[in-house]
């Protein structure tokens, strides 16, 4: 009897220390997961088919070619999307991977610096704004700002050129839901 006594009294510890050691490891991994960003998660889903809803409830759907800290590149059917993650509202396809953090060359690698290479090739675009449901300003990004961008607005068929130009416009950076590429770089 004594041995039966025993043998549950062991038993019991072992349960508890089993049970202590499964809260301590949950608790270790809710830890973890705490101090995880999205841009993380993002950068380890390259290659992968995501869906993203976008403030306004646009929609961009494509292979994630790269993340930056604060924006998403997708490749399209028909091109590329440059979305900033601010307007991201849901994400759908995202596996559980992450990456490790970014360098410090590729943190400091912003929306702004991403759309001056898009200003340097010359390439026509799109620009879907925040709240505009219908139509997109297209054109050429001439120049980007801290907080802003400058776009020749001429149809994306025909190149930047003076006679093309019908006006240009500032957009806060902020108000941008999507920068698509619709054309080649001139050659």
């Amino acid at each position: 009897m004594r041995w039966d006594s025993l043998f549950a009294d062991l038993e019991a510890q072992l349960d508890a220390a089993d049970d202590g050691a499964a809260g301590e490891l949950g608790e270790r991994v809710r830890a973890e997961v705490a101090g995880v960003h999205l841009r993380d998660r993002l950068r380890g889903a390259r290659g992968q088919v995501l869906g993203l809803r976008l403030l306004g409830g646009a929609r961009v759907d494509g292979r994630l070619r790269a993340a930056g800290p604060d924006w998403l590149l997708l490749d399209e059917p028909t091109g590329e999307a440059l979305v900033p993650l601010g307007v991201v509202t849901v994400v759908e396809g995202l596996p559980r991977a992450l990456a490790a953090p970014a360098g410090p060359v590729e943190a400091r690698l912003g929306l702004a610096s991403v759309l001056r290479g898009v200003a340097r090739d010359r390439s026509a675009v799109r620009v879907a704004l925040l709240g505009e449901a219908l139509g997109a300003l297209t054109g050429t990004v001439d120049r980007v700002g801290a907080d802003h961008l400058e776009v020749a607005q001429h149809p994306v068929d025909e190149p930047r050129r003076a006679g093309s130009v019908r006006s240009a416009v500032v957009v806060p950076l902020a108000a941008l839901a999507c920068v698509r590429r619709v054309g080649r770089p001139p050659g």
